[in-house]
């Protein structure tokens, strides 16, 4: 008899030493070993149940929402409150359904604010948190069907690909159409050629942001006769815009002050990107269409982040940049810090060049681009630390 059919193949107990020994073609294993692989199956099971049901029963209560904002989204807390009321009566509604003959109408909702300002952070944290699938489109980029572009249906196939082809997931996902402001009718007055890729696209998006079903390809792909196709109902997806809107407060001022600013004027209450007094009315003299616009129910103002702000982005959120990179430099054993004048030097780049929290990461890696070429260099002289400094910001340089 060998050996693998007298010993435990996982222990190597004896035959001898175990209640049984069960022998295969090409190993054997004891009694033992299987009650505690039996045991460690269990275990696992149960706690994948029990993540399941944490997400099943993830609070839907608005404060929840905003502690779990608080910890991704610096400042924005007026915006964070709104968003998070928004939120949770859209996934009750979705997570329990009305009595038959109580109709709740799905409110969409639209994020004002200036580029760098966090629109789209709040809208992925809020996906996040609910752990719901999750996809951004650019406006810019969707026309209506039969024209060159992507259609408004396509970011549907998206989503779905996102949710591994499941349609119940892709039907409580969430979509947010940045840059919407793009799509702004180009004059109040009708004009006689089609506009394809502004108030057409507006037109366009009506019936899905509302609730239809819509037939859209799996795996994100173009519709094609020869492929099967799958149905989405639309009515549960939340849609979430987001957009800049440059020169909405010319719009508000003019109807708060009743004349328009030529150029050179002085805002006085309506600091630039500050749309706090925004009304339907407005949008829809910006460029929006009315109907478009009754689509979304909650309209949020998200203000440009100030300098204390955007230092807390830099360094202090959860993932924020620092970490990111300190963590890249721990890999190759070098220990990466920042002054405190080299943090704030960084910001005011990103302030006057009115980038946001978005160029933080652009200003980031033009201040760590010399220092990341030369890392094979740095740990040839055994250099094991790099202090980054405000001169250093001024002026990127290796250090050896």
């Amino acid at each position: 008899m060998t050996e693998k059919n007298t010993h435990c193949s996982f222990c190597g107990m004896h035959k001898d030493s175990v209640v049984k020994l069960i022998v295969g073609e090409e190993a054997a294993i004891c009694s033992d070993c299987v009650t505690l692989c039996e045991s460690l199956i269990v275990n696992e099971n149960v706690e994948s149940k029990d993540k399941e049901t944490d997400k099943k029963t993830r609070s839907l209560d608005a404060y929840a929402i905003m502690r779990h904002l608080n910890k991704y989204v610096v400042g924005q807390t007026s915006a964070k409150e709104v968003l998070s009321v928004a939120i949770s009566n859209h996934f009750k509604r979705v997570f329990n359904p009305p009595p038959k003959g109580l109709e709740i109408h799905k409110g969409n909702v639209l994020l004002i604010g200036p580029t760098g300002c966090g629109k789209t952070l709040l809208a992925k944290s809020v996906a996040k948190y609910l752990d719901v699938p999750f996809i951004v489109t650019d406006a810019t980029n969707l026309t209506e069907a039969g024209y060159v572009g992507d259609d408004v249906e396509s970011m549907l196939g998206v989503l779905l690909a996102q949710a591994d082809n499941d349609v119940e997931k892709t039907e409580r996902g969430i979509i947010f159409i940045d840059e919407i402001d793009k799509v702004a009718r180009k004059s109040e007055n009708v004009s006689i050629t089609r506009d394809v890729s502004g108030e057409g696209v507006q037109q366009a998006l009506l019936k899905i942001v509302e609730g239809t079903t819509v037939r859209v390809a799996p795996n994100g792909k173009r519709k094609h006769p020869n492929e099967p196709m799958v149905e989405i109902d639309t009515k549960n997806i939340l849609f979430i815009a987001g957009g800049a809107f440059g020169g909405l407060e010319e719009v508000i001022k003019s109807r708060t002050t009743g004349s328009s600013l030529g150029f050179g004027s002085e805002l006085k209450d309506q600091q630039e990107g500050h749309f706090k007094d925004v009304r339907p009315d407005d949008l829809v003299k910006y460029g929006m269409i009315p109907e478009f616009i009754g689509r979304f129910t909650t309209t949020i103002n998200v203000e440009k982040l100030n300098k204390q702000e955007l230092i807390k982005v830099l360094t202090t959120v959860r993932s924020n940049f620092v970490d990111q990179y300190t963590y890249l430099f721990s890999i190759d054993d070098i220990e990466l810090s920042f002054t405190d004048d080299a943090i704030e030097e960084m910001v005011i780049n990103c302030i006057q060049l009115k980038t946001g929290a978005r160029g933080l990461q652009t200003e980031i890696e033009r201040v760590l681009m010399p220092h990341m070429y030369n890392i094979g260099k740095y740990k040839k002289n055994g250099i094991t630390e790099i202090n980054i400094d405000k001169e250093l910001i001024i002026n990127p340089k290796t250090i050896i």
